[in-house]
């Protein structure tokens, strides 16, 4: 059995996805990341980083227990237990791997930073808000054009790295863009979106999510009280 632990944000759905898609049995354990749940020595202890999502596997690789952090490596891992959304070939495998790459070190930090600084931050920085506007449009320009002549991010099949960059994408209009600039891109999102475990996924936990309002859940997520509860 697997228990994932995690939130309603972009990376927690990559893995409720892939679980979702492998029809892996597992159970969700909330971490509510506006309660500080995430500075939890239990939670700690599987997430040194703490930060979601993590997963605990009963029956990992040889046979005992695994715990893992990190959603990309997470990915891979059950890609791996199940043998589906990584291509076996080499030449297949490093072309979806170099986009899974692309989204953990692109479209979730640039997206990321693009979120706070129109979004959250306490004040209105018109330098952050303008060049991180520019590089989520560079970025889904890339994709856009990646997905001319392809079905999928990484080519003919879908894979994890589509699994991993969907959930990024679904507050394109908090992100300064224009579905219309990028209409390559827009079909692939609908068809991701058209999927019924994309569809089950981001249901996970997303009923208790709620905006950001208070001081307490803006300092766990990002005042200094992140820093002190290492």
């Amino acid at each position: 059995m697997i228990d994932v632990y995690s939130w309603a944000t972009p990376n927690g759905h990559k893995v409720h996805i892939m679980l979702e898609e492998c029809r892996l049995p597992y159970r969700v354990h909330a971490v509510n990341i506006g309660a500080g749940d995430q500075f939890k020595p239990d939670f700690l202890k599987i997430s040194p980083n703490n930060r979601i999502p993590a997963i605990t596997d009963s029956e990992g690789p040889d046979g005992k227990p695994i715990s893992l952090f990190e959603s990309g490596a997470i990915l891979l891992y059950l890609a791996a237990k199940t043998g589906r959304f990584l291509p076996d070939t080499d030449r297949q495998k490093f072309e979806v791997l170099q986009w899974l790459m692309f989204q953990m070190g692109g479209v979730g930090p640039m997206l990321g930073q693009n979120h706070h600084f129109r979004l959250y931050a306490p004040e209105k920085i018109e330098y952050a808000i303008n060049r991180y506007t520019a590089e989520a449009r560079r970025l889904y320009g890339v994709m856009d054009r990646q997905l001319h002549k392809r079905k999928y991010i990484a080519g003919k099949q879908y894979s994890i790295a589509d699994i991993a960059i969907y959930p990024w994408l679904r507050n394109w209009q908090n992100q300064g863009i224009d579905w219309a600039d990028f209409p390559h891109l827009k079909e692939w999102f609908d068809r991701i979106e058209s999927r019924p475990a994309v569809q089950r996924g981001v249901k996970v936990l997303a009923d208790l999510r709620k905006p950001l309002t208070d001081a307490t859940a803006r300092d766990a997520l990002f005042g200094v009280g992140q820093y002190d509860r290492r």
